[in-house]
């Protein structure tokens, strides 16, 4: 098979090549090396699909069940990845499910930036300042990736697209479109306002409710940390906002729900039209 090092099987999870995959969970490891973690079959099927660049893939075949691992692995030997066989053991410490599937592989992250996003002005654009909550990151890149958002855009300091758990909760769309990183505020709305998008705030008590009015065109929709809303420096950018009804005893919506609302209220008042990804 193309890529295979041919090399023993590696039983210790001492080993070096180990520890260094297991030091991923960890973001400033992330971070230093460039590199993330991915287990779960459809996960990996999915990055392949959207041409993310494997590192290395740890495999045990005695995990495999039926076809789709060995498939898989043979996808990743095509593509001359370093496929490393390990035991049931090393597998374990590699895993965070209660039953791996047999293969946990490294990926490059990608190096998206705004610069290198292409704006036609019908788009919409997530931005999200400072979350913290991983779970609802990923829940949030998912509904971007169903509505055909542009991009998701982090203003730092924001939780890592690049955690397990933001990975596990993108179900795979963290590798259909940019994830950019933003610290520059007044910067980014700037280039946000030149690509012809209107930044639109989502707050539970301003502007319109359901947004209406607002959606029609190109749209940066900008949701609020969890605890705190919107900082005080990304609101200032925003003269359009957006609320939903709450009739109920609730006292808030979570924001992966609030945001996925407001981005099928875009889509619909947009009426846009792609074909279907099979």
């Amino acid at each position: 098979m193309a890529g295979e090092t041919h090399t023993p099987t590696i039983t210790s999870p001492a080993n070096q090549r180990i520890v260094e995959a297991r030091k991923l969970r960890q973001r400033k490891y992330r971070q230093a090396a460039a590199l993330f973690l991915v287990e779960g079959l459809q996960l990996l099927h999915m990055a392949l699909d959207s041409d993310a660049v494997p590192a290395e893939v740890f495999y045990c075949q005695e995990q495999f069940a039926g076809a789709e691992a060995a498939a898989l692995l043979g996808r990743f030997g095509q593509l001359g990845a370093d496929l490393i066989s390990v035991s049931p053991r090393v597998m374990a410490t590699l895993s965070e499910r209660e039953e791996p599937q047999g293969i946990a592989a490294t990926f490059h992250m990608p190096a998206a930036n705004l610069t290198s996003l292409e704006l036609s002005g019908r788009e919409l654009v997530l931005v999200l300042d400072r979350l913290q909550d991983p779970g609802n990151l990923g829940t949030l890149i998912r509904t971007a990736d169903a509505v055909a958002a542009a991009a998701v855009i982090l203003v730092e300091p924001c939780v890592d697209p690049f955690d397990p758990k933001t990975v596990r909760g993108s179900m795979g769309s963290l590798f259909n479109l940019p994830i950019i990183s933003a610290r520059d505020v007044t910067g980014l709305f700037a280039w946000l306002k030149a690509g012809g998008l209107r930044p639109v705030g989502a707050d539970p008590h301003l502007g319109e409710t359901w947004g209406a009015g607002l959606w029609r065109g190109g749209v940066a929709l900008v949701l609020g940390n969890e605890a705190r809303g919107l900082s005080a420096d990304v609101a200032a950018q925003i003269h359009a906002w957006a609320k939903l009804p709450i009739i109920g005893r609730a006292e808030s919506l979570n924001v992966a729900v609030a945001g996925g609302v407001l981005m099928y209220a875009w889509l619909r008042e947009n009426q846009i039209r792609h074909v279907h990804r099979a």
